[in-house]
């Protein structure tokens, strides 16, 4: 059964996912006319006046952390050392690529779940994938497909990997028994999610800064002990990225098309681009955000700092330390990174990096909740006897991942991951006339020295499918309100 997955998911990430991310990054970029280049300053004004949110909504910066969260879980830090053992040194330079790519893809998913989100029973926004094939596309029973492989990939396989791996790397670094990961880790998971989405994102406000600074500074810092080695590290993955360097290494060296496809791969699952899972935060947002696009620039940033920065960092450091040259290390990203962190920085380094994966790895698991939960919303109106036995599936989950080592719920998870993928990408693909009408309406009031609000109004053929009350931008500051001003 194991091979038969694994055949599977050579044959949608090796080709079928590879073409479709990066025709669909392509045309994005192209369509958004390079705002994530162009408009990086944006950023900080999108996250400006982040007071709390009313109603069971987030603030923008609260998206931000808990999307990042998501995507920093301990996977993410293993991603450049997964795509080095596959694709070689080359694959980093592809990570980068594809993760521009990323950004392009997730602004359009994000901007539209902003647009096409509705508020549920309680009045508390929610939005995302789901939303925007049902009410924008009319494709209801897709949308309800994609909530059901949401709920089911990121509720429970992907957090039985989470402690899987939190569990594996405690009994390797500290020689834990599973039992001394489960007991805790299960603890505090329900703890952090038993207050929903405002809980979780009080929490991983906190906590997602100070992970990221924990890992980028001593990361920064050991960059700069051995800068005089970074130019030799730097033409390794270029020359790698091209082929240029195994034509020198001969048999044993990675071809273009290994450095290609290991390198598109890992920077699409540490990105998320297109999966459908960033927006399930991005439509919840309340506060300074009164256009789609601001949204979009906002997780773009997650983007960047997860991938480029933390990628890159990871990258770089196994490089540096001269692990991948050692054939008798076992062939496992964590214990890799364990590994180039020891030779780098001795036994402390070693036991750091096992800390900060069962960091990320733990809020990772509260952000899957948040993904999940926001989905089985929208498949039925969640009762408190839902939500318990809901939390209650995802602790024994987590607990089942601590003992037991699962191979095969990988492989299942990716072919999830490749099933939302394809699904999510059709659908803004399908949208991308509307995503163009936004960054235009969001160009436009920039050069005119406004703050983009967004007017449905304005758009009759897409105010048809927004929720009435939800745009509403009679308030001070509105967009029909600066216009006046500005003709005065």
């Amino acid at each position: 059964m194991r091979y038969f997955l694994i055949f599977i998911n050579d044959l949608l990430w090796g080709s079928v996912m590879i073409y479709l991310l990066a025709g669909a990054g392509l045309w994005f970029l192209w369509l958004i006319r390079r705002l994530p280049l162009r408009y990086v300053s944006a950023f900080s004004a999108a996250l400006k006046n982040n007071n709390a949110a009313p109603g069971g909504s987030i603030t923008p910066f609260q998206a931000l952390t808990i999307a990042f969260a998501a995507r920093a879980g301990s996977g993410n830090l293993v991603a450049a050392a997964l795509a080095l053992i596959a694709g070689g040194p080359g694959a980093i330079f592809w990570m980068w690529v594809a993760s521009l790519l990323g950004m392009a893809i997730t602004f359009a998913e994000c901007t539209l779940a902003q647009l096409y989100r509705r508020r549920d029973s309680k009045g508390q926004l929610r939005g995302g994938p789901a939303w925007y094939m049902e009410h924008a596309l009319g494709m209801y029973w897709i949308a309800r497909l994609f909530a059901v492989l949401l709920v089911l990939t990121f509720g429970f396989l992907f957090n039985a990997l989470q402690a899987n791996a939190i569990s594996r790397v405690a009994s390797y670094t500290f020689n834990l028994p599973p039992e001394a990961s489960a007991v805790p880790l299960v603890v505090l998971v329900v703890l952090m999610v038993r207050r929903g989405i405002q809980g979780i994102a009080r929490v991983t406000q906190w906590l997602v800064p100070l992970f990221a600074l924990a890992w980028i500074i001593p990361a920064l810092g050991v960059l700069i002990w051995h800068i005089d080695r970074l130019p030799d590290i730097l033409w390794t993955i270029l020359s790698g990225a091209f082929g240029w360097h195994s034509a020198a290494a001969g048999a044993m060296g990675y071809t273009l098309g290994q450095a290609l496809n290991n390198g598109f791969q890992r920077g699409m699952f540490s990105s998320e681009a297109g999966l459908g899972s960033t927006p399930n935060v991005a439509g919840a947002t309340v506060g300074a955000l009164q256009h789609p696009a601001s949204q979009g620039l906002v997780q773009i940033m997650g983007v960047f700092i997860d991938t480029l920065v933390i990628g890159s960092l990871s990258g770089t450091l196994l490089l540096l330390s001269g692990v991948m040259d050692n054939t008798s290390l076992p062939v496992d990203g964590h214990l890799m990174m364990y590994n180039a962190m020891t030779v780098l920085l001795g036994s402390w380094g070693g036991n750091f990096i096992t800390l900060v994966f069962c960091c990320f790895a733990f809020i990772s698991i509260a952000a899957n909740v948040v993904y999940a939960e926001n989905n089985l919303g929208f498949l039925t109106r969640i009762s408190p006897y839902q939500s318990i036995l809901f939390r209650a599936g995802v602790a024994t989950m987590v607990v089942l991942g601590c003992f037991v080592s699962m191979p095969s719920v990988w492989q299942l998870a990716k072919i999830a991951m490749a099933l939302m993928a394809i699904i999510n990408l059709l659908a803004i693909l399908m949208l991308a006339p509307v995503v163009k009408v936004i960054v235009s309406d969001w160009l436009r009031q920039r050069k005119l020295g406004l703050d983009p609000v967004f007017d449905p109004a304005h758009y009759p053929e897409l105010n048809l499918s927004l929720e009435p009350g939800v745009w509403d931008n009679h308030i001070p500051g509105s967009y029909q309100e600066h216009n006046h001003s500005h003709r005065l």
